[in-house]
Parts: C-alpha cells; sequence; structure tokens
C-alpha cells in the first residue's frame, strides 16, 4: 500500500533517528507540484531552511528559482527537496548515516510525485542516490536512468555562487533536462530561453 503525504509527513515530523534532529527549529520535508514531472534534490536545509521549515530558500534557493525559471517552470511546478530533512549543525555535509536514515523518506517522496525526471543537485545528492563515490566536478551534465526515471547531475546553487565561473556548465546541463522533458512529452510552457 502507497504511503499518503500527511503520514509521511507525519513521520518525518516524529523522526528521531539521528542526532540531526536535536539541534534544528523545523523539519524540511521538500514543498512544490506533488504531481510534478521534474523533481530537484539537494543535500540538506541551511539555515534560512531551518527556520521557515522550507527548502531552497535562502541565497541558494534564490538562484535555483532563477534557474527554474529559466528552464521555463515556476517552483510551484516542480517538487524540492533534499537528501536530509533536518540542517546538519553549521551546515556540515550530511553523513553517509544521517543519509541513510532519511532515505526511506526521500524514496516515499519520489514513489508519490513519481518525477519523469530528477536533477541532483551537488555531489552529496548524488553520491547517495546513485554511487558512493560520484564526482559532480567529473561526472555532471552525465544521464542516468534507474527504474524509468532520468537523474541528471549538476551544481548545487551554493556551489555557482561560490564559484560563478561553474554556472555556464551548469545551465548545459539544465538545457539537457529541458530537451529531455520536451523529449519525454513533458515540456514546461514556454520552453525557456534565458541561461542561469
Amino acid at each position: 500500500m502507497r504511503v499518503s503525504w500527511q503520514s509521511l509527513y507525519d513521520e518525518i515530523y516524529a523522526c528521531e533517528k539521528c542526532e540531526l534532529c536535536k539541534q534544528i527549529h523545523n523539519k524540511v520535508p521538500g514543498q512544490g507540484d506533488i504531481h510534478a514531472k521534474l523533481m530537484f534534490i539537494g543535500e540538506g536545509p541551511g539555515a534560512d531552511e531551518d527556520m521557515q521549515g522550507l527548502a531552497f530558500v535562502g541565497a541558494a534557493g534564490q538562484l535555483l528559482t532563477k534557474m527554474i525559471a529559466a528552464m521555463g517552470y515556476d517552483r510551484e511546478q516542480v517538487y524540492i527537496c533534499n537528501i536530509v530533512k533536518c540542517r546538519p549543525p553549521h551546515n556540515r555535509t550530511p553523513e553517509p548515516l544521517e543519509a541513510q536514515m532519511c532515505l526511506p523518506y526521500l524514496r516515499q517522496q519520489v514513489a508519490l510525485v513519481r518525477p519523469r525526471v530528477i536533477v541532483l543537485l551537488g555531489a552529496t545528492a548524488a553520491r547517495t542516490l546513485l554511487r558512493e563515490d560520484f564526482r559532480i566536478t567529473r561526472e555532471h551534465g552525465i544521464w542516468v536512468e534507474k527504474k524509468g526515471v532520468w537523474f541528471m547531475p549538476t551544481y548545487h546553487p551554493a556551489a555557482l555562487l561560490r564559484d560563478e565561473s561553474k554556472k555556464r556548465e551548469a545551465w548545459r546541463d539544465l538545457q539537457k533536462v529541458m530537451e529531455k522533458m520536451k523529449e519525454l512529452g513533458e515540456k514546461a510552457s514556454d520552453g525557456g530561453h534565458e541561461g542561469v
């Protein structure tokens, strides 16, 4: 039996499987169109996300919103979440065990949303969902297909804020996503023209 959104959120809010939940303000399950054909998965909540209980609302989130708009979508038309649902202290990278503890929730989200394409934002998302030794600098922009879902690993928006020279490569990755969505018959309303 497929879990409901309400029971999934109840589970996430009650979760105490790892230490991350002990020093947070809010759990950050994710948000967006629960029937979206395009999903974005990041690493974990930062300070702004922890305060608001929403994924990608800080500086990196604002850049992600622009990236999504450049692809021809509104944030409300996609689903956005993270590998871990609690903010790691000092915004550190989630540890593999923390990611594993949260993975069942993410799998349930993917099963409920049923996206055609998932954009993996950064190395943590790619290592958790594709391969432990995944190298984002070498392997971004390369499609991986698993169980009928297409995964596109690309740079995390926070990395693009730190190193603007990567924006062009990230935009090329997102153009591949736009092409794939069109190929799958899931094209965005205006097709998006602007770069990141």
